[in-house]
């Protein structure tokens, strides 16, 4: 078996140079198939998941729902055809499968034959959830508030979307979200027989459940004797400057829903009952206001109506929490410097035993993948599936055994591509602090040579380059451009403790300058590195470091040649007055500009244009609601003005990211010709 883990390990992130492999580009990222959402039947002998597939023409992506067993035999398409289909989710029994497509939730059985659709409501389905008697299946649905009737909300929609006037009106903040504008609609949490039928309101009212822009996916549960519902809401009434998420607890059978949670002011999610039904599991940050605070796992006593806190003086943020059949043992991800790792806690751990012995890392299996999620535990306790991934190898499904060195993996869309294995790489940072990132080389790389730099910063600032398959800022592809690629995660970045996550707030041009600029220093150290050929890019808050840099370009130590700002934060200013979530820049700035006008004068990049002389590209869409799209019309007008060479390109069908692949291919041949012209690879 050890012989299987190492075969594995050797498959998952190591570079395969197969002479008949060709470089990976653009194409080959297109090509690539997403893989996601796994899901174990009840019994543990079939999975379920979703493969994602391009499709250039119609300028989009197209999933479909797959199933194997678990031992990796018996692969079949369940679903086809140019429509998507998404969130397969087993009934209890393992007969049926619920799942959305066309906007509706509809039901097949495990084979894929008798597809009936469940829902056939005006406001569209998603998220379907099975109560543990399969008699009901929830689901969210963005409604009219005012509506108490199904009919109500249909008349109401066609209203809205037959009308000539197309006017947006609202009366309260956080009316807009990424690329959505909300002026009207709320999210609620609703109801249906699993065999169809009228469609009940569980959550009425004037307000989002989940909170608009949740934290996590799919935030409502029932209970195990399918008698409760919890669910998420945000009680504040200005909820542009709130992160008060609490959890509810709602009877089936009549009654009020209940706040569990109302003394945390932070954000409450992903509520997890135990099989038993004695505990509810959630993840809670206890700062309130602040989206970047550390995730806890908390325990609710559903009969004293007592909490505590698991995860006691554990310093990383937990992620997926899994509940072992037994009840046991609580099974959760964390981001532990750019890999995730599994780790596990007692669910009654003994407190008066030092903290470091209630979490423990779960090694085995999972040390041999760099990006685990998606993790399931078979009823036997032993077998586990999940999804992973790497910087060197796109998502795949594995399947295998807590209590054994034995990995399968079971989806196999993909092959292995002709890509690098990304390497660590550690600095001093301002105060002498140890700061850690990744090195990607090109698939071709030549230790003789002299390669060009590129600097790539990530966003947050409270996130983190991990060695992990992105289909939008691919360290591979620019590798393979001609670069060697440094991914830093310096102050700010999360899976290095919270503090080291806090110290970036209200110094964003900073430490975090420091830390980035030190580990250029020490990048151009290297022989195959030519220090005179540098450039930086950056989106969101990378972006706004990029406009920085722009206006702090003087370290003797070397010279950025040309840069490249995506949906960047350039004038911190109107900024603040125009996105979405003032939550944000209310606790990073320490309130809004005429409250700390010291604080913005500080750190606001528009402040040195003067300064301004790189080259520099701008990007952005046009419905990014989180960076509004003036920001980087003010960067490129200043830029123009200072007579520096700039170019802007902007996706009026875009938001905050670009997505479509059409727009994708059309930005990433902007960049790349950009840097090419500059650094010349």
């Amino acid at each position: 078996m050890k012989r299987l883990a190492i075969t594995i390990l050797f498959l998952f992130a190591y570079t395969t140079f197969a002479s008949a492999q060709p470089t990976f580009d653009f194409n080959a990222l297109l090509s690539t198939k997403r893989v996601s959402d796994p899901q174990l039947s009840p019994d543990g002998k079939k999975v379920l998941y979703t493969v994602g597939v391009v499709d250039r023409v119609a300028n989009r992506v197209v999933n479909h729902i797959f199933r194997v067993d678990i031992d990796g035999s018996d692969r079949k398409q369940l679903t086809s055809g140019d429509r998507s289909h998404s969130s397969p989710r087993w009934s209890p029994d393992g007969d049926r499968i619920a799942f959305v497509t066309g906007g509706q939730i509809w039901v097949m059985e495990d084979d894929g034959d008798d597809k009936e659709q469940i829902t056939d409501i005006a406001t569209g389905a998603s998220g379907p959830v099975w109560s543990p008697d399969g008699k009901l299946i929830a689901f969210v649905s963005d409604v009219y508030p005012e509506c108490t009737t199904m009919e109500c909300n249909k008349t109401e929609e066609e209203k809205a979307t037959s009308s000539k006037v197309q006017a947006k009106i609202t009366d309260r903040l956080l009316y807009r979200h990424w690329v959505e504008w909300r002026d009207r609609k709320r999210t609620h949490v609703l109801v249906v027989s699993s065999e169809g039928g009228a469609v009940r309101d569980l959550t009425p009212g004037d307000f989002d459940a989940p909170p608009y822009g949740a934290a996590s996916g799919v935030d409502y549960a029932f209970s195990p004797d399918s008698k409760e519902l919890a669910y998420l809401r945000n009680p504040d009434r200005v909820e542009a400057t709130s992160t008060n998420s609490d959890i509810y607890l709602l009877p089936l059978t009549g009654g009020t829903a209940r706040n569990i949670t109302a003394s945390n002011r932070g954000y409450d999610n992903s509520p997890v009952y135990s099989s038993d039904g004695r505990y509810l599991l959630y993840r809670s940050q206890a700062t309130p206001a602040f989206e970047a605070d550390r995730w806890r796992i908390m325990r609710y006593d559903r009969k004293t109506g007592q909490t505590v806190e698991l995860t006691r003086g554990f310093d990383l943020q937990a992620d997926d929490i899994v509940i072992s059949p037994d009840n046991k043992t609580v099974f959760f991800t964390a981001n532990e410097r750019g890999r995730s790792s599994v780790f596990s806690v007692p669910m009654e751990p003994d407190f008066r035993q030092r903290i470091a012995t209630h979490v423990r890392k779960v090694g085995g299996i999972f040390s041999n993948f760099a990006t685990v999620s998606g993790l399931s535990i078979a009823q036997d306790g032993e077998h586990v599936l999940f999804a992973a991934n790497s910087m060197s190898r796109a998502p795949e499904i594995f399947s295998g055994r807590l209590d054994k060195d034995e990995v399968r993996e079971l989806s196999k869309a993909n092959t292995p591509l002709r890509l690098t294995q990304p390497e660590d790489i550690e600095w001093r940072g301002a105060m002498n602090t140890n700061i850690h990132g990744f090195v990607v080389k090109p698939a071709d790389f030549d230790p003789k040579k002299r390669y060009p730099l590129l600097v790539l910063i990530h966003g947050g600032p409270q996130g983190a380059w991990n060695d992990s398959w992105s289909t939008r800022w691919n360290p591979q592809l620019w590798a393979n451009q001609g670069y060697v690629v440094f991914l830093p995660n310096p102050r700010g970045s999360t899976g290095y403790g919270q503090k080291f996550v806090d110290d970036i707030s209200g110094d964003w041009g900073g430490k975090v300058f420091v830390d980035l600029k030190n580990g250029v220093a020490e990048m151009i150290k290297r022989p195959y590195v030519d220090p005179t050929r540098i450039g930086a890019a950056g989106a969101s808050y990378g972006g706004y470091m990029v406009d920085w840099i722009l206006g702090h370009n003087s370290d003797p130590r070397f010279r950025f040649k040309a840069l490249h700002s995506h949906a960047g934060v350039f004038n911190l200013e109107s900024m603040a007055m125009s996105t979405e979530e003032l939550w944000f820049t209310n606790w990073e700035f320490k309130g809004m500009p005429w409250e700390n006008p010291a604080m913005y004068n500080r750190w606001s990049p528009h402040k040195f244009v003067q300064r301004f002389n790189t080259p520099t590209l701008v990007t952005a869409g046009e419905l990014d609601y989180r960076v509004p799209v003036d920001q980087s019309y003010q960067l490129f007008t200043a830029l123009q003005l200072r007579n520096v060479d700039s170019r802007m390109v902007i996706f009026p069908d875009e938001g905050h990211w670009i997505l479509k692949p059409q727009n994708s291919e059309l930005w990433h041949k902007e960049v790349f010709a950009w840097f090419k012209k500059h650094l010349n690879p």
